[in-house]
């Protein structure tokens, strides 16, 4: 599949999603929404550590980003795991943030496994786990599927694509993606936000730190990398790095590992 073609493929289902929508932003029925609270109990930790009303709160935001946001699979057939586990990557970074939607999101497209720089998802050089749009693709999120179910698999990791690329998203909603999400960071707290991420990323190339060594790309990625670590083992992260924890918290007016 070419650039140009998936960009005209992904426009068009973006077209017919929001001629559409219409018709599809019905609230979930309460079979669904059991449905929902079921899948996400069994697969998504930051769910199951939240109390009764928490639980609700986010199962409700699972549905309403569902009933805004048009996911799409790329040779396969997506099911209601996939759909719940991409809503729940939506959720969990904005959830100290009530009413927040991800106005610069239309469609998330799932491959089945990595995929190359010509969104191709056969043969070699396929690298990529995620990607948010740019240009032409603008309002478009692109996942592995295997890394998207990776991510919310029973073990210690502390890798999340799902979370990592909504992070990304999250942090371009000021209209640049650099590490540094404005409507969240306070003005008086950018400059400190910036010296910590650097000192970070010098123990990171010196070897002295357990964060994915991807975080030294630049200031964004280290975001989306930190953020994931912060997301999926929060005492540990909070143990290691307790002035990032404290930031990170800050900037996502969350505190996880209290929830643990």
């Amino acid at each position: 599949m070419t650039i140009t073609v998936l960009c005209l493929l992904l426009a068009l289902i973006s077209y017919l999603w929001m001629v559409s929508k219409r018709n599809k932003n019905a609230p979930a029925t309460t079979n669904e929404l059991a449905g929902y609270a079921d899948l996400l109990n069994k697969n998504v930790d930051f769910y199951q550590e939240l109390d009764d009303a928490g639980k609700k709160r986010f199962v409700k935001l699972v549905d309403g980003f569902l009933q805004n946001v048009h996911i799409e699979g790329v040779g396969f057939i997506i099911n209601r795991l996939d759909k719940v586990l991409v809503a729940a990557s939506a959720v969990i970074p904005v959830f100290g943030f009530p009413g927040w939607e991800y106005k610069n999101l239309t469609n998330v497209v799932l491959y089945p496994d990595t995929f190359d720089h010509e969104y191709q998802y056969e043969g070699s050089d396929r690298e990529i786990m995620g990607m948010v749009g740019s240009g032409s693709m603008n309002g478009q999120m692109l996942l592995s599927r295997s890394a998207l179910l990776r991510g919310f698999s029973k073990n210690s990791s502390t890798e999340n694509t799902g979370i990592h690329e909504f992070v990304h998203l999250l942090d371009k909603s000021d209209g640049a993606t650099d590490g540094v999400p404005e409507y969240l960071v306070a003005h008086q707290y950018v400059i400190p936000w910036l010296q910590m991420m650097h000192r970070e990323m010098h123990r990171i190339k010196d070897g002295r730190s357990d964060i994915n060594p991807y975080a030294v790309t630049n200031e964004a990625e280290f975001l989306a990398v930190a953020s994931e670590y912060f997301f999926e083992q929060p005492e540990r992260f909070e143990d290691k790095h307790p002035e990032l924890y404290k930031q990170l918290s800050l900037i996502f007016a969350q505190d996880p590992a209290a929830n643990v």
